[in-house]
């Protein structure tokens, strides 16, 4: 018996929703073994799903964790594609890159020379 639910490509699927610039490329993230549905790994382009199917993926340096709402008509724009699938992807906090506070990264010379005046008789080579 043919499932009732409609479906569409998973390449296809991913473009419409906007996750990814070309339908080439989410073609190859597919291939490349980087999608999880429902947990398992896709390794076809081709593959069907539709709506209530969970997918995982990697987009730049962060997984994503989405489920699927509608199958969609065409790619439109942002607001409709994000119509098509509920974002259940975990928050992650991210940390400062400077976790100094207020420091400004490496001291300049004038920094250097002003910490050595409020060192009595040090010397540039004391501090290495």
């Amino acid at each position: 018996m043919s499932d009732p639910r409609p479906t569409i490509r998973l390449d296809k699927w991913l473009w419409q929703a906007r996750f990814f610039k070309s339908r080439s490329i989410a073609a190859g993230v597919v291939t490349a073994g980087k999608v999880r549905l429902d947990g398992q790994l896709v390794g076809k382009p081709a593959r069907a799903v539709g709506a209530g199917d969970v997918l995982t993926f990697i987009q730049a340096a962060e997984t994503r964790v989405v489920r699927i709402v509608a199958c969609g008509v065409r790619r439109g724009p942002a607001p409709e594609a994000q119509a098509l699938y509920e974002d259940m992807t975990p928050v992650v906090e991210k940390r400062p890159y400077n976790p100094g506070g207020d420091r400004k990264g490496r001291p300049t010379k004038k920094d250097r020379r002003d910490l050595m005046s409020q060192r009595e008789g040090a010397t540039p080579f004391d501090l290495e």
